[in-house]
């Protein structure tokens, strides 16, 4: 018997109620009828609250704890997977040069505040990395990608989680008011928006409040610090090689090239390029929603982005089941602490950046 089949004959009632939590909190979501509210509370942070209400409140046997982590590690890879061909790289280059270095500069300086303030506060290593990859890349679904590779825990993954979510939900409330106060224009908010807010739906959504035009930059600015997650993955599987796996002599750690690059990593990668490919040949569309030869196609592309999307919010289900409250609680402020750091410094120097040198023109 396969240890994948033997996974899911003793987690298949876990697996049941987290797929039951992942619909419920989808329905949930669907009672949200204000756009911008819809897009700020995602069903994401419901699936996450609602985990960890029944986790911490319920008793969690052997077998639902079985499904949880089986959705944690099955599911989310797979998940990850297919998100590979929602990216096109033909998108990035039509952002320019100038949005690119401003994503790379704003990325390289909030995963070196993540790593400073993690040092200054003393917050465990892997944690510190995924909230700084959280903040500079694109929220939840960095994280989640990231954790496999860093062999970090459920609560290091859950309490990243939460503080991005956190972060991403006071940007949708503060960003428009900020901007206004500035006389910024429509594009350099978009700019601004697309650098600095954690997730793609936060994106969107601070962004659509200011103006249809910040709107559409804010996506493609996004979806270029998007495409940099993959080599940002195989960066930090390097660094959790050399770094999290020395061992306790203080001798070096071997190098292991099966952990810098994972599976789901390559199949991440594989996807990418398809997509890129595919899109080259003319045989997939540009975007999703493309209408005429290629609608066909689009659909397709569509119906495996949801199931991406679905699986992306079980896997955060199974975090939510997981995470322990009092394990958190014994955490501290001081990831608060890293987060908070990391969002101001990205916020600042992106709007520092985009104001006063020729990357904002």
């Amino acid at each position: 018997m396969s240890s994948l089949k033997r996974e899911l004959i003793s987690s298949w009632p876990g697996l049941l109620l987290v797929l039951a939590l992942a619909l419920f909190s989808r329905f949930l979501h669907g009672f949200i009828s204000q756009p911008v509210l819809s897009k700020s509370i995602s069903e994401i942070l419901i699936a996450v609250l609602l985990g960890l209400l029944v986790g911490n409140l319920a008793r969690m046997n052997e077998s639902f704890r079985a499904g949880a982590k089986f959705a944690l590690h099955r599911l989310l890879r797979l998940g990850i997977i297919l998100l590979g061909l929602r990216l096109s790289l033909q998108d990035v280059a039509a952002t320019g040069l100038t949005a690119l270095v401003l994503v790379v500069i704003c990325i390289s300086a909030a995963l070196g505040m993540a790593w400073l303030a993690g040092r200054l506060f003393r917050v465990p290593p892997k944690l510190a990395a995924l909230i700084g990859v959280g903040t500079a890349i694109c929220g939840n679904t960095a994280i989640v990608a990231t954790a496999p590779v860093l062999q970090a825990d459920e609560e290091e993954m859950g309490f990243a989680v939460a503080t991005i979510t956190l972060f991403g939900l006071l940007a949708v409330i503060f960003y428009p008011l900020i901007g206004h106060a500035l006389g910024l224009s429509e594009r350099a908010f978009g700019l601004w928006a697309g650098t600095a807010v954690n997730d793609t739906s936060q994106v969107v959504a601070v962004s659509a409040i200011y103006s249809p035009l910040s709107l559409d930059v804010a996506t493609v600015v996004k979806l270029t610090r998007n495409t940099l997650m993959a080599p940002l993955i195989l960066l930090f599987g390097w660094l959790s090689t050399r770094a999290f796996n020395r061992p306790m002599n203080g001798s070096a750690a071997r190098f292991d090239w099966r952990k810098l690059i994972p599976g789901f990593v390559l199949g991440f990668l594989a996807m990418a390029l398809v997509r890129t490919l595919g899109v080259a040949a003319g045989v997939l569309p540009q975007s999703l929603s493309q209408p005429g030869a290629l609608q066909t196609a689009a659909a397709f592309l569509k119906t495996v982005d949801e199931i991406s999307k679905f699986l992306i919010l079980m896997a955060l289900t199974g975090v939510g089941l997981h995470t322990s409250l009092a394990s958190l609680r014994r955490l501290g402020l001081k990831p608060l602490l890293v987060g908070t750091s990391v969002a101001l410094l990205l916020a600042a120097l992106s709007l520092a950046l985009i104001l006063y040198s020729p990357l904002g023109a």
